[in-house]
């Protein structure tokens, strides 16, 4: 026992890819400083992440997961796809921003630093094998998020959105902390293995304080996938915050709150797997209703895809309830699709936002296709996407988490989910029909980057890609998690 609880070096190894993020966030502030070109700090900030990608690569422990830490950190193949994940959606947002917060008169160089930290955040999430590295993790990345929603310090909406964003995330963490102190309470370790054997052995899964101590966990992180009835965040912070933050929130800490969910239900409270999916059901499908039907009346793009974010999350959750590693891999598959098809929709947003002009009413979509045929194509792309229309990744995505719900035997579920999923896709198609089915009012301008065409053309080759050739990233997946 002496020996595990002493920490070695080769112990901080499996850190490298985590502490390379946060020296390029430090080295970013300083550069800050000196370097007057924003673009450079933008640069410097995605080669440190391919360096931190680099890192991850080397230390893929497909088939031999590693633990440090006396492990309480784990590196394995399911934190590193999650890293993965991170990583992108770190240099898409980043590509997005540049001329973005230039716009918005807000290009400091501690943006991408907070960029880094939030993301360090996630990473220590996806490895946690202990509730306390946990809730280090989380930390970090909320703290750097809640800045970030209010980095436009001269806008009224952007400081609502910070300070409604850190009063309900500190709310969340309250639950959190109470959730853990009774799980260790009952069975003295805040590791996860360890709950999940004292569960057994002490026979306490019926013990109404273990299923508290659940249920707490459970609301903590519907507060940070924005889980309805734990949503109500969500709309104000996704409006009020910078367009490129929404995209970075709305893919960053939605994923690190179902690496998370996974990893504590499928560890430590896998025994209990009839009352979780118990408590999951009715918040799935009150989510899923929540977010279809509320964004029908939205004509702001950013609510309105905030309600599709909420939508979405209910459909993730289709294959936690599951309860199986095939469930789980349709989860994470769905992520990684979310990321390119959600980075991209805003990113058109992005575009649309110039010199006292917001781009974000729907009117303001009205005959982009007449004078933006390119721009109106790629919407197009992601809007069929994000309504799981074939040959689009999210019909994938869609298609292999009902698929596991029925295999797991919730087949009215997945008939649910399928319901509101025919009602979403009348606010996607309804910003297609705008697009292509409204003559123009004004004229409307672009505001364009090499780095946002570089993010456009990836998020969109990506959306195809895995829509026709869906075997490439369920395989990868699928590796990861059960390798």
């Amino acid at each position: 026992m002496e020996m595990e609880a002493t920490i070695s070096l080769l112990d901080m190894r499996l850190l490298v890819p985590e502490l390379t993020l946060i020296c390029v966030g430090l080295i970013l502030m300083l550069l800050d400083l000196v370097v007057r070109k924003k673009e450079l700090i933008a640069a410097v900030g995605i080669a440190g992440t391919l360096v931190a990608m680099y890192g991850t690569y080397k230390l893929y422990g497909f088939y031999n997961p590693q633990a440090a830490f006396a492990g309480m950190f784990v590196v394995d193949g399911y934190s590193n796809f999650f890293k993965l994940i991170f990583y992108l959606n770190i240099i898409l947002t980043i590509c997005i921003s540049l001329k973005y917060m230039a716009i918005e008169k807000a290009s400091f160089g501690e943006y991408y630093a907070l960029l880094m930290f939030s993301s360090t955040g996630m990473m220590i999430m996806a490895s946690a094998a202990d509730l306390i590295i946990l809730y280090l993790g989380l930390e970090l990345m909320a703290l750097s998020t809640y800045i970030l929603a209010g980095f436009m310090r001269n806008q009224p909406r952007s400081n609502e959105a910070a300070l409604k964003y850190f009063f309900l995330g500190a709310f969340s963490s309250a639950f959190l902390l109470y959730g853990i102190s009774l799980t260790y309470g009952l069975t003295g370790t805040t590791n996860l293995k360890g709950i999940a054997e004292a569960l057994s052995t002490l026979s306490i899964m019926d013990n109404p304080i273990t299923y508290l101590g659940l249920i707490f966990i459970i609301v903590a992180f519907g507060f940070k996938i924005a889980l309805v009835p734990f949503h109500m965040w969500a709309p104000d912070v996704y409006e009020g915050s910078p367009t490129s933050i929404t995209a970075f929130m709305s893919v960053g800490p939605k994923a690190a709150g179902f690496a998370v969910l996974g990893r504590v239900l499928f560890d430590a409270f896998a025994g209990m797997q009839v009352q979780w999916a118990a408590i999951l059901v009715p918040i799935a499908v009150l989510t899923m209703a929540t977010g279809s039907i509320i964004a029908l009346a939205q004509t702001n793009i950013k609510r309105m895809l905030a309600y599709s974010s909420i939508a979405h999350a209910g459909y993730m959750l289709l294959g936690i309830i599951a309860g199986t590693h095939d469930g789980l891999t349709s989860t994470v598959n769905y992520l990684m699709i979310y990321l390119f098809m959600n980075i991209g929709a805003f990113a058109i947003v992005i575009m649309l936002r110039r010199e006292g002009v917001q781009g974000e009413n729907l009117d303001d979509y009205m005959g982009l296709s007449k004078s933006h045929p390119l721009a109106s194509a790629l919407m197009l792309i992601f809007m069929f996407s994000l309504a799981g229309i074939p040959p689009t990744a999210g019909f994938v995505g869609k298609f292999y988490v009902f698929m596991e719900a029925i295999n797991a035997g919730y087949v009215y579920m997945a008939l649910i989910a399928v319901v509101f999923s025919a009602i979403s896709a009348f606010f996607y198609l309804r910003v297609v029909m705008y697009m292509y089915m409204k003559d123009p009012v004004k004229e409307v301008e672009l505001t364009t980057s090499p780095s946002m065409s570089i993010a456009l053309a990836v998020t969109a080759m990506m959306v195809l890609i895995f829509g026709i050739f869906p075997s490439i990233l369920l395989n990868l997946v699928r590796l990861s998690i059960l390798g």
